[in-house]
């Protein structure tokens, strides 16, 4: 008979609506085997008893549902975002706060790495905070150094700043077509790439940053961090085996059974040029589903529609931007892919049904969204597809109750309020939009089915946050941004257990502690479901139980 542990806790918050929380959890072959008191878990026969977990509190794994390996590559480059960010050791970096500090940054970083060829990379920066300040350009990177090629990629990965010594190693000038090479007064490239056509210019920086994302130390930098945070499963949305299968290899060799967290890969199309073969892409992600692991699985299809909000890129509908000077700007954003294509694109991969989440942060994106899945219904019945509108930041009352019509899902950015919230109030969008931003309850009141997210590396890797986020409605000022959108904590907690699992067609083996389901648990110092609600994102947390397996949360010196 295979070995059964028993797993006692001061609370296990199950999210079983017919037992809501238990006192001990038995597990066996990597399953729940029975959830109830003590004496229920040792009814089923020989077991050992683990008490670690006695004073803690077990919930549901927690489910990223979306998140990039970024975050593990990034976990591994200097940080030069404005808010202090954790980092895999358990330590935490120290926020940027003036150009002065992102300069001497900089200029350390070339003298630590003095005759290296590599340019110098950083990550997090995001322009939108330094108000007194001019826009970020070449001429403020150019004082850190002239010969060394430097990228700055900013927070939403949908921009990046570099220096004249980028701009001349890849000979971007004025004649240069591409769009999204933003200009200075006479013409001339002013160092600002928006979103990846120009970003991908500066080719050295792209090369260096994905020869990271498929180094085996980033991945497993990655599990630690998902260890870190309390995530069992995180859902890539920019796997890129469809444009390079030949480096699901390294992912097959490193995410193992004894790997800290499950991987959910969903496979980007779209962004970049050459691809238009949407039904070999398909085929190709039909294909990955044969070698699917315990621990690696594929997710199916992501597509970005648009660019961020912070950085101005995203697709907004009529009057666009805010504009307090009553100068109603003239671009609203950014199309990733021709919105005339997207219905081709997708076919195939309904026609063999696979699952599609599509970027869409602003809300001409999420119309052009739903008008296609409602196109695809009517062409070819699929009862059960879960389509999923990723980040649904700006989702109106209206969109999101043609939504639940549709049977499709929001996974929501609840973390922008924090973020950026206070900048989406005076800058972005205005006050009356960025109260409905991330708009949790509304999409609760629809019936529409939704998770939440974090984007990391755009935001850091961790669920108590979100949660924190969409309970509060906070911003960094104080402000409360939108009360009537504040949800409960069991709200929050069900989007990242159970609703993120529905997501992923996979709430029959997740998203809950109950006989047969996956032994996945996230290890709490305390109940988030009974603390002060302002206190959900300071729960500590001791780590994860993945398939039964334990994973402990680095802490720094350790």
């Amino acid at each position: 008979m295979n070995e059964t542990t028993i797993f006692p806790a001061r609370t296990i918050v199950t999210m079983d609506p017919s037992q809501p929380t238990v006192e001990a959890v038995a597990v066996r072959d990597g399953k729940v085997l029975a959830a109830g008191s003590l004496d229920e878990c040792a009814s089923w026969g020989p077991h050992t008893v683990d008490d670690r977990f006695a004073d803690h509190v077990l919930t549901p794994g927690m489910i990223e549902a979306h998140a990039h390996t970024f975050e593990g590559a990034f976990g591994l480059l200097p940080y030069a975002g404005w808010f202090p960010r954790h980092r895999p050791d358990g330590s935490t970096a120290p926020g940027v706060k003036t150009y002065d500090d992102l300069l001497n940054l900089l200029r350390r970083l070339d003298q630590e790495t003095q005759g290296s060829q590599e340019p110098i990379v950083v990550w997090g920066f995001d322009p939108i905070y330094f108000v007194d300040e001019e826009r970020l350009t070449r001429d403020h990177l150019d004082r850190a150094s002239t010969e060394r090629p430097i990228f700055v990629f900013h927070a939403s990965a949908h921009l990046a700043t570099v220096n004249s010594a980028m701009l001349t190693r890849h000979e971007v000038t004025r004649e240069t077509q591409t769009v999204g090479v933003a200009r200075d007064g006479n013409g001339e490239p002013n160092g600002e790439l928006q979103e990846m056509p120009a970003i991908a210019l500066a080719t050295s920086a792209i090369h260096m940053i994905m020869r990271m994302m498929g180094d085996p130390e980033a991945i497993r930098t990655l599990g630690q961090m998902c260890a870190n945070t309390g995530i069992t499963s995180l859902v890539d949305l920019g796997a890129s085996g469809v444009t390079r299968p030949e480096g699901q290899d390294v992912w097959h060799q490193v995410v193992t059974d004894e790997f800290p967290a499950r991987i959910h890969q969903r496979h980007l199309i779209g962004m970049m040029p050459g691809l238009n073969d949407w039904g070999a892409a398909a085929d190709q992600v039909k294909a990955f589903e044969l070698d699917d692991t315990a621990r690696l699985r594929t997710a199916g299809l992501k597509i970005v529609l648009d660019g961020s909000i912070q950085g101005f890129t995203a697709k907004m509908k009529w009057p666009g931007y805010y504009s307090p000077d009553g100068i109603s700007p003239t671009d609203h954003g950014v199309w990733m892919v021709p919105p005339e294509q997207l219905l081709e694109m997708v076919r195939p991969f309904h026609e063999r049904r696979i699952n599609t989440h599509v970027h869409c942060n602003g809300d001409l994106t999420i119309d052009l969204w739903i008008d296609v899945v409602e196109q695809l219904l009517l062409e070819s019945a699929w009862l059960d597809h879960r389509y999923t509108v990723q980040h649904s930041q700006l989702t109106s009352a209206a969109q999101y109750r043609r939504m639940a019509k549709l049977g499709m899902c929001a996974n929501i950015f609840s973390n922008h309020i924090w973020y950026w919230g206070d900048q989406h109030h005076d800058i972005t969008v205005g006050p009356e939009r960025a109260r409905r931003m991330e708009a949790c309850r509304t999409a609760e009141e629809a019936g529409v089915p939704f998770s939440l997210h974090t984007d990391a590396s755009v935001t850091p890797l961790g669920h108590l946050h979100t949660m924190w986020c969409a309970v509060n409605r906070v911003t960094p000022s104080g402000r409360v941004l939108g009360e009537h959108e504040r949800i409960s904590a069991q709200s929050a907690l069900h989007a990242v257990t159970t609703g993120a699992a529905y997501q992923l067609h996979a709430d029959d083996e997740f998203g809950s502690i109950e006989c047969g389901k996956a032994a996945d648990f996230t290890v709490l110092e305390d109940n988030p479901l009974t603390v002060d609600p302002m206190s959900i994102k300071d729960i500590g947390v001791w780590g994860t139980i993945v398939g039964g397996t334990a994973n402990e949360a680095a802490h720094p010196g350790a």
